[in-house]
């Protein structure tokens, strides 16, 4: 059941890739540690920014997936419609665009990050408090 004080997370892909592993394996851990998560799949800048603002989410998460541009258009869309709102990344990321994204504001796991730090980075960007 959701709780009033439980966070949400919308998670998104920004890719056409196939490549779902990682993104499941990280809703689960946030659902695990008690986040309520708002998987849409696949979905362009318009589709994730529409759902940050109509699911009143704390935290947008992207899987990346190698495709920068439509990473860094959606950030800086939700930046536009949601001022305020955290965004982390993950995924196939290169050097030069996890630069390109934390100039963003955005943290950035690329692959070989563990589940425990995306968790705990969730429960700080979005203020919740981990389970004693």
């Amino acid at each position: 059941m959701n709780q009033p004080s439980q966070k949400r997370i919308l998670m998104s892909k920004t890719g056409l890739d196939g490549h779902w592993r990682g993104p499941t394996l990280v809703a689960r851990a946030l659902r695990d540690a008690g986040f309520e998560v708002i998987m849409i799949g696949m979905a362009n800048t318009d589709e994730i920014v529409r759902a940050a603002v109509d699911e009143d989410v704390d935290l947008v998460g992207l899987n990346i997936g190698g495709h920068i541009d439509v990473a860094l258009r959606a950030v800086r869309a939700v930046n536009e419609a949601r001022p305020g709102l955290p965004v982390f990344a993950g995924g196939t990321v290169p050097p030069h665009a996890k630069r390109q994204l934390e100039e963003l504001g955005v943290e950035v796991y690329p692959p070989g990050s563990q589940l425990a730090e995306i968790v705990d980075a969730a429960y700080r960007l979005t203020g919740a408090t981990a389970p004693a």
